[in-house]
């Protein structure tokens, strides 16, 4: 039993860590999507401010 309880054991602290570090990267991931689109989002913005600016000069 000591055998397979440390294997049981080590398979747990690596599935856990695998999930660990899988949530550090889609945390990370999804922050720099969100500001990929906050800074597209505001790009968009100021390019239809400048559009509509030509247009009422």
């Amino acid at each position: 039993m000591g055998i397979a309880s440390k294997a049981g054991d080590w398979s747990f602290k690596a599935f856990t860590a695998g999930l660990g570090l899988a949530t550090i990267y889609l945390t990370a991931t999804f922050s720099f999507n969100v500001y990929r689109g906050l800074s597209w989002h505001n790009a968009q913005s100021k390019l239809e401010l400048e559009q509509s600016e030509e247009h009422t000069e």
